[in-house]
This record gives C-alpha cells, structure tokens and sequence, in this order.
C-alpha cells in the first residue's frame, strides 16, 4: 500500500515546491484538498490523520495548530517552518549534519526542516567547531544572499511588481540590520557556536539561489587553522555525501572572479567551497545552495524518504552546473 502524503498549505513558495517534486512519485499517494476546505480546521484533521506522513508549509502559529490536530494519530511530520527547529522533542532535519543523523531522521516521528541560511551555516562551520579548528566561542561574521523567494509570496510580490503598488525597485538589498534574525539561534543550536555571530543577510533580484560566506582570519585561530587543515576537515565531513559537494582546491580558480548563487538552482545540492588567500592569512568559506532546493523543498523530500524507508536521493537527481 502506498504512503499517504498531505502537505498542508500546499499553495504557499515551499508547498508548491515539494507538491512538484512529489507529483510524479507513483510510489506515493498525495492528499489535496479543495481551495474552501484548506484553512478548514476539520478537513485539515481528517487529512493529518489519513495521511501516513505530514508536510507543514505554515506560519508557525499555523503550523503549532496543525501539530495540535495531528494529536491522537500515528502521522509522521516534517514541518518547514520555524516553529520547532530549535526544539529537543523534534529531530532537525539535516541529515548531512552528522554521520547519525540519517538515522535520527529515519525514525523519528517529528521533523523540522531547516531554514536555507542556517543549512549553509551550519554546513560550512560545525565540522570545523567540531574539530576544533574554530573555537565555539569565536565572534564570527556570516554574509548572505538569496533569492527572492525566500521572503516568501509577500516579497515575491512586491520584488516582481517593483515600485508599483508598493512594490521593491532595488536590484540588492540589506535587511534585518537590528541584528536579531530569527535564524540565527537556530544556527547556534545546531553549529555548536555559542557566542551569537553576526548575521547579514540579503536579497537579490533573482527568484531562487543563495550564497553563504564566512570570512576567516587566519591568525586569530591558532596556529593549527590553516586552509589546509580547514579544507581537509569540510572534505572528510562530505567525503559520503549524496548532495554536499566540496570543491577540490585545484578547481577553486575558475570561481575566484565570479561566484554565481544561482548555481545550484533546481537541484538538492549544496556546494562547499574553501577559497584562501596564504600571504594575507585569510580565508572565506562559502556555500551555494537553492534556498528553494536544499534549503527548503528539496531537503523536505529528502527527509519524506528517510522517514519513510525510501532511497534518499528519490526524485532528487537534478545535477549541479559546473
């Protein structure tokens, strides 16, 4: 018998993104509900509870609600939102985060899916605090950029209809200069960081795609963090991985003058790279990734098919361009 499969809020950027990537899967079953039915507190029961496995595309205080009338049921839920990523009762859903994660993810009953900036962050600075090449008390800075559609329909909106109606003109913007990114307690969590980094993100007028950078002084780290020793740790931590990919240092030099965020788009990929500079002692990770891909719709299915016993990369093998 085939898995049942209801994504709740099926209509919103990421729900529409993982229906995609399901909707030709003849080894699931998908739920749909009708356009009156969606926001209706007992259609959506009856479906968490017919379903085998649960999607949540919500606003958090939407996505708690749904949590609550999933109650009494065997369903298994990953939730996309924010509500529950740092929470010890959900495992976090980034199964590259560590060699035991898969399994964590397989068995568990409750997921939550990652955000698309704390996935590259996370990425790119827990090996290294685990391997103590960058102290868990170390003030680093973290530089973002993504695609429009991780603001959502509400920014979607506004980036494609410019100044009209209220509309975003700029081709780049900065945001969240308060310092208090909703993101960042979920990348300390889970990175292993405990002094709070400060985090930049911004948007570009491009729909999807993002990059990642964390500027490294070198010296401020001791002698044994080097580029050698950082790229050596990122490419063990990966060497297994099915969508991390860490560049080879020898292919670093076609990307030094232009470094796309788009470049991953429409896969599940992230893309690890070291660039380093030996004379100045400084280095920058980054990682490109599709904040719609790995960082939202992408990693949701991947988790579908952990948690459901299924190969990981099912309806995944989208390749990276060079």
């Amino acid at each position: 018998m085939k898995p049942k499969i209801f994504i709740d809020g099926e209509e919103g950027t990421t729900g529409l993104q993982i229906r995609q990537r399901l909707k030709s899967r003849v080894d699931l079953d998908l739920i749909h509900l009708p356009g009156k039915q969606r926001k209706n507190l007992d259609a959506r029961r009856a479906a968490l509870h017919q379903a085998n496995l649960a999607i949540l595309c919500l606003p958090d205080s939407v996505a708690r609600e749904a949590v609550g009338l999933a109650e009494g049921s065997n369903t298994k839920i990953i939730d996309a939102s924010t509500a529950h990523r740092t929470s010890k009762d959900w495992v976090y859903g980034f199964p590259e985060m560590s060699k035991e994660q898969p399994i964590r993810i397989a068995s568990a009953q409750k997921v939550s899916n990652p955000g698309c900036y704390p996935t590259g962050v996370i990425a790119l600075i827990r090996p290294l605090i685990g391997a103590k090449l960058i102290p868990n008390n170390f003030p680093l800075s973290i530089h973002a950029v993504s695609g429009y559609s991780g603001g959502g329909n509400t920014l979607i909106s506004r980036m494609e209809a410019r100044e009209r109606n209220g509309g975003i003109n700029s081709n780049f913007f900065s945001y969240s200069l308060n310092l208090d990114h909703k993101h960042v307690s979920e990348m300390m969590v889970h990175s292993g960081l405990k002094v709070r980094p400060i985090f930049l993100p911004s948007v570009g007028r491009f729909r999807q795609g993002m990059m990642v950078q964390i500027p490294l002084q070198l010296r401020a780290l001791g002698k044994k963090t080097n580029y050698d020793a950082i790229y050596e740790v990122l490419n063990l931590a990966y060497k297994n991985s099915r969508f991390v990919i860490v560049v080879k240092p020898q292919e670093l030099s076609k990307y030094t003058d232009l470094l796309d965020p788009e470049q991953v788009n429409n896969t599940n990929y992230l893309r690890v790279s070291v660039f380093g500079n030996s004379k100045n002692q400084q280095v920058v990770l980054v990682a490109q990734l599709d904040n719609l891909g790995k960082g939202a719709a992408g990693q949701a299915v991947q988790n579908l098919n952990l948690m459901l016993g299924i190969s990981e990369e099912r309806g995944l093998n989208s390749q990276p361009k060079n």
